[in-house]
């Protein structure tokens, strides 16, 4: 009979202290947790220790893509489980996840249904719903160096479907959230412009209607009621922003060559 794979539940965080307790402890089954902390101001590093969790500090931000690289590093499970601070293991998504663990060890790669809150609501449709993440994977494989929408590197190995849901609290408190938006929002528009990238005014608005219809209609947001139209404006508030901040860091690099 195989030895059951080790795992180890690895996350990155920033002033966590309040959503912290709650994680850990969807976990809690887990081999080993390993926090690394970004520059807390509060008592993230003291609720993670007292969870039971491995804490590291990193200084100097490079991006969410090497953050979880330096996280990552610090593991000694066969199997590595990323999480954040606001997300939660459901009892299902636990059970899926121990059967793979009683599994032989393979290059399989885990994509985990996303439930995701937004103002009181798990939304089901909207595109946040299942909204499948690959966050369950062997060590051998690691995050990509994006500063923002980093994402697993693969390598071309099989993806399984798991079971289950990771309950993720997205949206608790509506101007909070914007605020993560227009953070995420300016790295994206910084990235894409060191690596050359640029639009114009057409682009702009296209892709603000493109986001509005495709969160509405397409992705049948109408049926996430209210929230469901909030949501859509937001979406397209939140790919204006992302479209004008590129657009914006062109047209003044230009300007100051003038």
């Amino acid at each position: 009979m195989s030895q059951r794979q080790r795992l180890s539940v690895v996350m990155i965080a920033k002033n966590e202290a309040e959503l912290l307790p709650e994680a850990l402890a969807s976990v809690s089954w887990a081999d080993e947790i390993v926090v690394l902390d970004s520059g807390s101001s509060d008592n993230t590093m003291q609720v993670a220790r007292e969870q039971g969790a491995q804490v590291f500090q990193a200084e100097g931000w490079q991006g969410f893509g090497k953050q979880r690289q330096r996280a990552q590093a610090h593991a000694q499970g066969e199997m590595i489980l990323m999480i954040d601070a606001d997300e939660r293991v459901t009892p299902e998504l636990r059970r899926a996840i121990e059967q793979v663990l009683a599994q032989p060890a393979s290059d399989n790669v885990y994509s985990l249904g996303r439930s995701n809150l937004f103002l009181g609501r798990f939304m089901r449709h909207s595109g946040w719903y299942p909204d499948r993440v690959m966050r369950l994977y062997p060590r051998k494989f690691n995050y990509n160096d994006n500063l923002v929408h980093e994402s697993l590197e693969t390598q071309g190995a099989p993806v399984v479907k798991l079971a289950g849901d990771l309950q993720h609290l997205t949206c608790r408190d509506l101007m909070a959230f914007q605020r993560k938006q227009m953070n995420y929002a300016e790295a994206w528009a910084n990235e894409r412009f060191q690596r050359g990238k640029r639009c114009g005014l057409f682009s702009i608005f296209s892709h603000t209607l493109g986001a509005f219809v495709k969160t509405l209609l397409l992705r049948a947001g109408f049926l996430d009621g209210k929230q469901g139209w909030i949501l859509a404006v937001v979406n397209a508030q939140y790919t204006f922003n992302k479209y004008s901040a590129l657009w914006a860091l062109h047209h003044t690099s230009t300007q100051g060559r003038v």
